[in-house]
């Protein structure tokens, strides 16, 4: 009994699939009793548990989960320094990345399962007929999927969430330890540089002992990875530096011969001299420090000491060709500013002597760091430093290093400006100052501003002003690379102006982009913070709840250009190679060649948009929000385009046509979408729009062929034969070559004029373009031909009756006069004009105008 009460459900769920799968008749009632009986032993069946890229969402979640408490533990612990807590925010950007990933993958799924129910529709109410069980089953896993879809992506959210709160908090003790460190006070006096002496002297022995068990190291066990670093680092210099002076070596080198080079030379050459070189240098000590670390030669205590002592030799590099490019001490012909041979000479000591004391006190503080000595060693070290550079900066204001009135750069020297030397005095006292109250590290701190900052902002000063040299009119083509481009590239002016453009632009790029992370870095930046600045500069900028991605833009612009050069060439192709073999009327190539370009940009910028990281669906809620708008407002351009389209697909004209449209005539040129190009025959261009040609009446001299009937009408005189005109014409007209004979041409005798009769030759022409050539041929030989047959053609014939009346038994004369034009031309037969009136008459006035009037239509 117990077994056949198991096998029931199953023998229920095997008739139900049945019957859905093969309908029957009354079957209704029979699903009706069934889905009554089974939603017991359904509900108390467990639903499946969703894929595998479920759980394994959930697996890497609860990994993230972890890390997150791992990280969360590791900020709390009291104390770390600057690098343990740039550790720790890269690890919560990566956990961050993570997370969002993982949500980013369940996405597409969760949207899968909303149109997969949105096919099988919604459950059948109380009362409707029901559905198949297979259906109510799938429905219920899709929802239970979808369920926990929704619960990890909630989950996954609610971290990420954690773990950008955890990052802030992070960078807000980073940001507070680094105002600590500078606001720091220590007590200077006697004892302070006593105590710091002798644990100098500790510091040096131990520094001595670490350097020679080092070596010996290093000689006993590590001579091949020395030699191999060695040898890496020798060969990387020579490709860095020969490769650079080969490609570069002609924009920064000052030449000697040129004895008066312009201004954009000279910040051309002081720019690019001091970046150029300055990087060769930098990637240079990077890759024998990678080298040397990569092959385990240098120990942990002797590895910040060099890494420390390749920054000093970058900074002490990098101040002297700067100073070299901007005060050129021994060129005064590339100098940039206005200073004596000898202030120049000055101020390049006085830069040099400050990077160089500024960069020793940074060597030596990773040596007292790598040695274990107190702080006091550094804080002797820094004060001295400081004073150091207080006193240069002092010493430099009282120099007298301006150019001479005379202009001349061996004389002596004018004094700085009053303003110049006062923030010069002011600033070394601020700084010596500052050390002595004992705020050694902000004193410290300020002078390493003062000398990397202003540096690199003085590089950058000078790239922006290069740039803005170069993107003056005219100015590249003066240029190396502007002469290089004229004569490689036979490029002409405006090219050459708009390449200045993109010159200056790019200058600008290279000068924002080297100096901004140079003087992040010397305001406490690390590495790791620029490359994270960077990563969601390039991947993820925020605005709202918009995500824009600058990589993603630069990819969607690289895709529109490729669409869009793809598109053109696809078009010269069918165009040449298709419709041009295929004889396909010019008309319909162009609206084919049309099309085809729209519906390659519109494509094109789909993919784009696309790539870029725009999600369409909002575009179309945008879109959607302002189409009352876009309606109204741009009521006339949609009618256009609409108009446009319209003309391309029903090709009422098409290029080439001969239309006349209200006081618009000539050749069709071009159809757009918005408006159409006209070109009348005194080689105007009229731009028509498009909605005017599809409501107007539009004539077209060309729409099937070019076949046109032209007319010459003629006239002779009453004396004339017409039997005689008639033949002459047609005989003249059929001795063209271009006249088609059929239809055949004729002479139609239209009517008896005032003064001639009149006839009219038509003919017809295979071209309506030949037809004023024609017709002025005609008349030519029309007119010769009745020159010689004695046929005239008349003048226009008129004839003029002056009456003079008399009046109360005055005498009257009476007078003709008569006017004839004839076809030899006007005969006078009588003329008479007088005019009799009596003084005493009212109507005197009236009489004489009309006198008048009758004298001067007898003397016309």
């Amino acid at each position: 009994m117990n077994f056949r009460l198991l096998l029931l459900p199953v023998f229920l769920l095997g008739l139900s699939a049945i019957m859905a799968a093969v309908p029957l008749a009354g079957g209704d009632a029979f699903a009706q009793d069934q889905q009554a009986a089974q939603p017991q032993q359904t509900e108390q069946q467990p639903q499946p548990l969703a894929n595998g890229l479920l759980e394994a969402a959930v697996t890497e979640l609860n990994k993230a989960k972890k890390e997150y408490a791992s990280l969360q533990d590791s900020a709390k612990q009291p104390g770390g320094d600057d690098e343990t807590l740039v550790a720790l925010s890269g690890r919560a950007d990566d956990l961050n990345r993570s997370v969002a990933a993982i949500s980013t993958r369940l996405k597409p799924r969760n949207t899968e399962i909303d149109a997969r129910l949105t096919q099988l529709g919604a459950a059948p109410k109380e009362g409707q007929p029901p559905e198949a069980v297979i259906v109510t089953q799938e429905r219920d896993r899709l929802n239970a999927e979808r369920s926990q879809i929704s619960a990890l992506i909630l989950d996954a959210d609610n971290l990420t969430a954690e773990a950008n709160r955890l990052s802030i908090q992070l960078t807000e003790k980073r940001r507070k330890l680094f105002t600590e460190t500078l606001l720091k006070r220590t007590e200077i006096s006697s004892g302070t540089f006593e105590d710091a002496g002798s644990a100098l002297v500790e510091e040096s022995i131990s520094f001595k002992d670490a350097v020679t068990s080092w070596i010996g190291f290093v000689l006993k066990a590590k001579l091949g990875s020395l030699l191999a670093a060695v040898f890496l680092s020798i060969a990387a210099a020579l490709i860095i530096f020969s490769g650079g002076y080969r490609l570069f070596h002609r924009y920064y080198v000052q030449d000697e011969a040129v004895e008066n080079p312009p201004y954009i030379s000279r910040l051309s050459v002081a720019f690019w001299s001091t970046l150029i070189r300055t990087l060769s240098l930098a990637a240079f000590l990077v890759t024998s420090f990678f080298f040397l670390s990569n092959f385990n030669v240098l120990r942990p205590d002797i590895a910040p000491i060099l890494a420390a002592l390749f920054g000093f030799i970058g900074l002490v590099y990098f101040v002297g060709r700067l100073s070299n490019a901007v005060f050129a001490p021994f060129r005064p012909h590339w100098r940039l500013v206005k200073l004596s041979n000898k202030g120049a000479h000055s101020l390049t000591w006085c830069l040099q002597a400050m990077a160089v004391v500024n960069g020793l006190d940074y060597v030596f503080d990773r040596i007292s760091e790598s040695m274990g000595s107190p702080v006091v060693v550094t804080v002797a070290k820094s004060f001295l430093a400081a004073l150091l550079i207080g006193l240069i900066l002092i010493a430099a204001s009282f120099g007298s290093p301006m150019l001479a009135k005379n202009g001349d750069p061996d004389a002596p020297g004018r004094r700085w400006p009053h303003g110049m030397a006062l923030i010069l005095r002011t600033l070394g006292a601020l700084v010596i100052f500052i050390a002595f109250i004992g705020y050694v590290g902000l004193a410290r701190f300020m002078a390493t501003q003062m000398i990397v900052t202003s540096a690199v902002i003085a590089t950058m000063y000078l790239g922006f002003q290069l740039g803005k040299a170069v993107s003056k009119q005219g100015v590249f083509a003066e240029t190396i690379i502007g002469r290089f481009l004229e004569n490689r590239l036979k490029l002409g002016d405006v090219a050459l102006d708009q390449g200045g453009l993109i010159a200056g632009l790019a200058t600008y790029a290279v000068a924002l982009l080297t100096g901004i992370p140079l003087i992040l870095l010397s305001w406490g930046f690390h590495i790791q913070d620029l490359e994270l600045i960077a990563y969601r500069l390039f991947t993820e900028i925020r605005i709202g709840n918009i995500s824009i991605s600058l990589l993603g833009i630069c990819a969607g612009i690289l895709l529109f250009a490729g669409g869009y050069l793809v598109t053109r060439w696809f078009q010269r192709w069918l165009d040449s190679n298709v419709m041009a073999r295929g004889q396909v009327d010019l008309g319909v190539r162009n609206s084919v060649k049309t099309g085809i370009g729209y519906l390659g940009i519109a494509v094109a910028a789909i993919i784009s948009i696309s790539a870029a990281g725009i999600d369409l669906s909002s575009l179309a809620l945008v879109a959607s929000a302002l189409s009352v708008g876009i309606g109204f407002g741009l009521q006339n351009i949609v009618s256009n385009f609409v108009s446009g389209l319209i003309l391309l697909v029903e090709r009422p004209f098409k290029v080439g046509d001969w239309i006349v449209s209200g006081t618009s005539e000539g050749i069709v040129k071009r159809i757009s979408v918005r408006a159409t190009e006209i070109e009348t025959f005194r080689k105007q261009s009229i731009i028509v729009p498009n909605s005017e040609l599809i409501n107007a009446s539009v004539g077209n001299w060309t729409h099937r062929n070019r076949l046109a009937r032209s007319e010459i009408p003629v006239s002779v005189s009453f004396e004339s034969d017409p039997q005689k005109v008639m033949e002459i014409l047609l005989e003249l007209v059929r001795g063209v070559p271009k006249v088609l004979r059929n239809p055949e041409p004729h002479v139609e005798f239209l009517r008896f004029g005032p003064s001639s009769l009149d006839f009219e030759m038509r003919f017809y022409l295979s071209d309506l373009s030949d037809g004023m050539e024609i017709r002025n041929n005609l008349r030519i030989q029309i007119l010769k031909r009745f020159r010689e047959e004695g046929i005239s053609i008349p003048y226009p014939h008129q004839e003029l009756h002056i009456v003079r009346d008399g009046r109360r038994g005055q005498r009257m004369d009476a007078a003709g006069s008569k006017l004839t034009d004839s076809a030899d031309g006007p005969e006078t037969e009588d003329i008479m004009a007088e005019s009799i009136a009596s003084p005493a008459e009212d109507n005197a006035p009236e009489t004489k105008s009309a006198g008048r009037r009758r004298g001067r239509t007898a003397a016309e």
